[in-house]
């Protein structure tokens, strides 16, 4: 049970369930795709093992940083409970399954899709932590891929539905990223992380520059709805959803404090699933 625990840490259960429940709910979205049971728990395995791949070499790579920090020093490639041969062992068996699984049952494009995600997270997004803050604009291409991957599992093909997802999920990731950084700052700053757009830290910058994101959010909120993708009750809920985070990010430039900071944060994570489920829901009812 320990070894199970410790592969749950290691490809980081929750968040991987999380970023695939995207892929899923998007590759559903797709016009011409209707619920099948087959496909979808195929979709989340793959799914699952490519994340799972990724989160592993990003603990294979960083078992030094994270074991400066407290909120990561017990994971298992860190804390010594598994080996670095072990973890990388697991990422690439993981990695290839999930992208051939992808590539068997879905088609090749979003098998490619998968494979460039992996490879973005784990040897380009993680690095360059350490070395500029810009590694949030990059990492924010992987996290936001799952959508595009699901939407072309579905369409095998790059139309405006999968894009606009992609672009949903994008932009999401900047104030949520910037929020988590913005409360773990000091354990991050044991690590040499880089994650925040001032160099400074936790500034006006910063804080604004989550604001504006969270402004962007807003049109392309509504892009769904005018490309036909869903109706008027998730315009109604998504219109909701973004005005709410905005309101936590002005927050968070007004008090400048953690807890406006973990406030942004936690809305982030409420955002998402509902912004996602709000227009399936619309689909699924036209």
């Amino acid at each position: 049970m320990s070894r199970i625990r410790d592969i749950g840490q290691l490809m980081k259960f929750t968040l991987s369930f999380t970023v695939v429940f995207s892929s899923v709910v998007c590759y559903l979205m797709v016009p011409d795709i209707s619920f099948d049971l087959t496909s979808v728990l195929l979709l989340f395995t793959a799914g699952m093992l490519v994340t799972g791949s990724a989160n592993a070499i990003n603990q294979a790579t960083e078992k030094d940083t994270d074991a400066l920090m407290k909120r990561t020093s017990s994971r298992p490639v860190a804390s010594g409970r598994m080996s670095v041969d072990m973890a990388w062992t697991f990422a690439l068996i993981t990695g290839v399954s999930g992208i051939v699984l992808m590539a068997s049952y879905f088609n090749a494009t979003s098998a490619v899709l998968s494979a460039f995600s992996l490879f973005m997270y784990g040897f380009v997004y993680t690095p360059l932590k350490k070395v500029h803050s810009i590694a949030v604009l990059v990492g924010a291409i992987p996290g936001a891929l799952p959508c595009l991957i699901g939407w072309v599992a579905g369409s095998e093909e790059f139309s405006a539905g999968g894009w606009i997802l992609f672009a949903l999920q994008f932009v999401w990731q900047f104030p949520h990223f910037w929020a988590i950084a913005w409360v773990v700052y000091a354990d991050y700053g044991k690590a040499g992380f880089k994650l925040l757009p001032s160099a400074e830290g936790p500034t006006k910058y910063a804080a604004i520059q989550a604001v504006l994101y969270s402004v962007i959010l807003i049109p392309i909120g509504v892009l769904p709805y005018f490309f036909g993708m869903s109706g008027l009750t998730s315009l109604v809920i998504v219109l909701i959803a973004n005005l709410y985070m905005l309101w936590r990010c002005l927050a968070l430039f007004r008090k400048m404090d953690v807890g406006s900071a973990r406030g942004v944060m936690f809305s982030s994570y409420i955002y998402l699933p509902v912004v996602l489920l709000a227009l399936l829901a619309d689909k699924v009812s036209n």
